[in-house]
């Protein structure tokens, strides 16, 4: 069903859009973070988001061959109703979502494919999900003061809101882009990077 494609190009996250009986719904697949704890043989996470209610979602584990989840969770949350031949109807769903499974990471996302991934990448990192407003970058310091690395979450982040200035800045994996919740807060690639030369050149 899934391979783990998704961390080849340094994606800890990507997403498709998904229907079911007239249902309608954005999934994110997830990488695991390397100390997270996961059930055994599951390979990554599956969110599906019912869209226009992205609070309405089942977040489930998942391999190259099935879901983790057991028949009743995924028949109430898909509305399945119930029948004496379940098990061929969760076949038959299982069949139906893997046809939507992308063959590869498409860097292109709908707007509302673009706000469920970085809203995901905002709870991840335990950002308000209203931070979207880019207006610097910084150095990270760990309290040993040496450099400290970009998470993926910002990195996807900015990947997602702010792909021309993230070019600019991808091999420097020591700086972090700062967000605001305050759109009047956000500054021009251009503004960013003279503020950060002019700081670094302190």
């Amino acid at each position: 069903m899934f391979k783990t494609r998704y961390g080849e190009k340094g994606w800890c996250i990507d997403s498709f859009e998904f229907n079911y009986k007239q249902q309608y719904f954005i999934v994110l697949i997830k990488l695991y973070e390397d100390a997270e704890a996961k059930p055994d043989y599951a390979l990554l996470k599956i969110e599906f988001l019912r869209q226009g209610d992205f609070d309405d979602s089942l977040l489930v584990h998942a391999n190259s061959a099935k879901l983790f989840v057991d028949a009743k969770t995924l028949r109430e949350y898909f509305n399945i109703d119930y029948s004496e031949n379940l098990g061929c109807i969760l076949q038959q769903f299982n069949q139906h979502f893997s046809n939507f499974i992308p063959t590869k990471v498409i860097e292109t996302k709908s707007n509302i494919q673009r706000k469920a991934m970085v809203c995901s990448l905002n709870q991840s990192e335990a950002e308000n999900p209203n931070k979207l407003y880019c207006y610097a970058v910084k150095e990270i310091l760990k309290t040993d003061g040496t450099l400290g690395q970009r998470s993926p979450f910002n990195d996807n982040k900015t990947r997602l809101l702010r792909p021309e200035l993230y070019k600019r800045l991808r091999n420097d994996t020591n700086l972090s882009f700062c967000y605001s919740v305050d759109p009047n807060d956000s500054k021009l690639d251009e503004d960013i990077l003279y503020n950060w030369t002019k700081n670094k050149n302190k």
